[in-house]
Parts: structure tokens; C-alpha cells; sequence
């Protein structure tokens, strides 16, 4: 996300009060654009097709597929994006362009095969009594979408953030319109609808990508040679997305709190609601974590190791040190109270805003409880990314390893003891995880000058 703190201390150099306005703003966009772009999407073809008297079961269906596309997608490409996204980085380092668009191409072709193949294990196992088009509409969208966090990732990493949120607007834009259109054909119309729209969003992706980087040749697989692979980036990004979907899955699995919606696919009323209203809170913690991690702290990052490779001296190099450590703190403290404050409003508007969407006030607690784990996961979103910048893969390898482990434990504690306990299971393991995460952090860069120098 480098490439992002160009542009905020641009619009943070102006001193004035529009100036640090645009600077949250395209932070919040850009760092939470595309994600509530395909979530408002998706529920605005619910809300928009029952408006129009499309039966609910089928809504209910659509949206339930979507959910499992969406997660299961991220989990099996989370790894390979981040390992790609270091090889082409690395790459660029060395001035190498002319090899980026064609292992592109091949890293794409490597995915698709993959998830065409795992998908189409699963769906004949998994909706047995539905349609060959619902099949072949599941095995093509969980293919694309594969696709698409590869490229999404890769043009992040070439610091196309605008583009990114526009083209994301557009499909999701295109799939709500030919969904509505389709949605005569019931269930598989909407699926239709979704497709078509993706299918926009991966060829926008995959023009401006070639626009960037004209190739030599159509296909390599660099990447995937053993001098070139990042086993530890593979694991990270597959035990990340694995963490972070756990405990929605237990919850679906649990007949307790699911129930079967299509094929043997289960959703949780009880649990996705809360959990999709706490993510949107988490919107203004995005736009701080871009703002102070991506300015400060990467302004005195790149002096510290500027000053290391140059010669600097070493008193300017602590100075450094300290000051990366200031902003760090400063950071995490901005994102803590901007949270703080999500969970107050959501505290007082809670009641207000569940009555206003149709939602039993049960709920609440629930809610209550997701608005502070997801508040805590920017958190811990941020001291990862920092480790990311300090290279210490083995430090957030073992942080998303605890965070996974704690999150099954935890939340198939809370499912034991019952509906009082719901929620406590993925917050209290981002909390633990969080407070590892922080002391490892204070004793890294209380001892990087002398791991720079040493342990080199």
C-alpha cells in the first residue's frame, strides 16, 4: 500500500482543514471502496428484487451463493496473492517490466485451472439436486472471482487504487442492472446477472494491466520457480482469510444457528446481520489506518533505511527509529479513538438503526459485540501491515496461526455454552491475537537497529 502515502501527504501538505478532508476521504475509499461496493451491491439486488415482488427464497438463495463464493474464493487464492504480488514487487526493484504481465497471465492461468477443478468437485457434492445451469453458474463465478482477487491485488501493488474502486463500481454497477433484468429466470437469472458483471470488472482489470506493462511474450511461470516462491506469504494469506471466515462458518454449520437455504449450503440469520453492520463501521478505522501508517510512519520508514544504507549517522538513525515508533503509536491510538467512537454510536443508534432496517432489537448484544471485534481487527490489521513493511514473515505467521486457533477454540466454546455467548469467540481471539501482536511489535523496534545491523 506504499504508493498510497504519495498521494495523502500531497493533500496533507496543503495545512488546511479541505485538505485533511480529501485526505480521509480517498483513504476511506480507496481502502474500503471495493469491498462496500460488491456488499451494497449484493444488497441492493435483495432489496431492489423483492421491491419488484421477486420471491424472497429466491433473494435469500442468491445472496447465500454469492456469500460462499465471495469467502471460499478468498480463502483459496489469499496465499498466492500475497507471494505474487512480493515477485512482481521484486521484480519492479530489479527493472525487470517486461516479465510482469506474461507471470501475470501465467499466475492467472495456474488459478483458474485450480479453481475450476476444486469447484467442480464441489458443486456436484454440494447441490446434487439443483440445476446443471446453477452448477455451471457456481463453477464460473468462483472461477472469475478467483481471478479477480489476483488481479485486484497486483494493480493495488501498482499503485492503481482509483481505477481499482472505479472498475469495482462499474461491475458491481453492470451486475445489479442485468440481475434486476434476468430476474424473471429466478435464481439462476441472478447468478447470471452477477457473472456477466464480474466478467466486466476482470477484463477492465485486465486492460488497464496491459495498458501498464506491454508484454514480450503472452505466458511465463517465473513465479512458481523455487528460488522465486514465498512459502511463508502462501501460508500467511491462506491462514489470514482462514481466521477471518472461521467463525462465519461455524455459525453456518451449526444447526443451532442455520438453517439450509440451497443445496447444502446454510446461512445464520442470527449471526450474518450483526456481522455485515459491524464491517461498515469499520470505514472511518480504514481511513486512519491509510492516513497514519501510510504517511508518517512510512516518511520516517524510508528515512531510517535510507539513513542504514547510505551511512547516516547513528544518532540521526535512532532519531529515526524513534520517531517511526511515535508515529506507529500515534497511529494505533487515532485508529483506537475513531473505533472507540463507531462502537458509542453504535451503543446509542444500535436500537434506531435495527428498528429502521426490520431487525429484531435482539440482536443488539451481538452487534454490539462484532462493531468492537471488527474495530480491534483494523487494529490488528495495522500492526500486521507494519511487520509486512519490516519483513518479519515468521512474526505474522505465528500472529495469523494464533488468530485461526483461537477463533475455532473460542467460537465452538461459545456455540457450546449458548446464545449469551455469541459473538465473544471471534472478538476475545482478535484481542488476544492484537495484544501479542503488540508486545512483539514494541520488542522488534526496540531492537531494530541492532537486528538491522547484526542479524543482516
Amino acid at each position: 500500500m506504499a504508493g498510497i502515502g504519495f498521494e495523502l501527504r500531497k493533500l496533507l501538505r496543503k495545512e488546511t482543514l479541505v485538505g485533511l478532508l480529501q485526505a480521509y476521504t480517498l483513504a476511506g475509499i480507496i481502502g474500503s471502496g471495493p469491498w462496500v461496493l460488491s456488499i451494497v451491491g449484493i444488497l441492493a439486488i435483495g432489496l431492489l428484487s423483492n421491491a419488484l415482488a421477486a420471491p424472497s427464497h429466491q433473494v435469500t438463495q442468491f445472496q447465500t451463493s454469492v456469500t460462499y463464493l465471495i469467502a471460499s474464493s478468498l480463502i483459496l487464492t489469499g496465499g498466492l496473492q500475497l507471494a505474487f504480488t512480493r515477485f512482481v514487487s521484486d521484480r519492479l526493484f530489479e527493472h525487470q517490466n517486461e516479465v510482469v504481465m506474461p507471470n501475470l497471465v501465467g499466475a492467472l492461468t495456474v488459478v483458474a485451472l485450480l479453481a475450476s477443478g476444486v469447484a467442480t468437485m464441489v458443486v456436484f457434492v454440494l447441490f446434487p439436486d439443483e440445476s446443471v445451469l446453477y452448477r455451471i453458474l457456481m463453477l464460473s463465478s468462483f472461477t472469475l472471482l478467483c481471478t479477480i482477487w489476483i488481479v485486484t491485488i497486483f494493480l493495488s501493488g501498482m499503485k492503481r487504487y482509483k481505477e481499482i474502486v472505479a472498475l469495482f463500481a462499474l461491475g458491481y454497477g453492470i451486475t445489479v442492472v442485468l440481475a434486476l433484468l434476468l430476474r424473471r429466470f429466478g435464481l439462476e437469472g441472478l447468478l447470471t446477472g452477477f457473472f456477466l458483471g464480474h466478467c466486466v470488472l476482470l477484463w477492465g482489470m485486465l486492460a488497464l494491466t496491459a495498458y501498464d506493462f506491454r508484454p514480450q511474450r503472452l505466458i511465463a511461470f517465473d513465479f512458481a520457480r523455487p528460488e522465486m516462491r514465498y512459502p511463508s506469504l502462501l501460508a500467511i494469506g491462506a491462514l489470514y482469510n482462514l481466521g477471518i471466515w472461521a467463525d462465519k462458518f461455524m455459525f453456518w454449520l451449526f444447526p443451532d444457528t442455520s438453517e439450509p437455504v440451497v443445496g447444502l449450503l446454510r446461512a445464520s440469520i442470527i449471526y450474518d446481520l450483526p456481522v455485515f453492520l459491524a464491517y461498515l463501521s469499520i470505514i472511518p478505522g480504514m481511513a486512519v489506518f491509510m492516513v497514519r501508517i501510510e504517511t508518517d510512519f512510512v516518511e520516517y520508514y524510508d528515512k531510517f533505511y535510507d539513513a542504514v544504507r547510505s551511512g547516516g549517522s547513528l544518532e540521526y538513525i535512532e532519531d529515526m527509529r524513534d520517531e517511526m515508533l511515535y508515529s506507529i503509536r500515534q497511529g494505533l491510538a487515532e485508529i483506537g479513538k475513531i473505533q472507540t467512537l463507531a462502537v458509542l454510536i453504535t451503543f446509542v443508534a444500535g436500537p434506531s438503526l435495527l428498528e429502521l432496517l426490520g431487525i429484531s432489537a435482539l440482536y443488539l448484544p451481538l452487534l454490539h459485540l462484532q462493531v468492537i471485534g471488527a474495530g480491534l481487527q483494523v487494529v490488528l490489521l495495522s500492526v500486521l501491515n507494519v511487520f509486512f513493511y519490516l519483513d518479519q514473515r515468521r512474526i505474522i505467521l505465528v500472529l495469523c496461526l494464533e488468530f485461526l486457533v483461537l477463533n475455532v477454540i473460542l467460537t465452538g466454546f461459545s456455540l457450546w455454552k449458548g446464545a449469551a455467548f455469541y459473538g465473544y469467540g471471534f472478538t476475545v481471539a482478535v484481542l488476544i491475537t492484537l495484544c501479542t501482536g503488540l508486545a512483539l511489535l514494541d520488542r522488534k523496534l526496540n531492537r531494530l537497529e541492532y537486528e538491522t545491523f547484526m542479524l543482516q
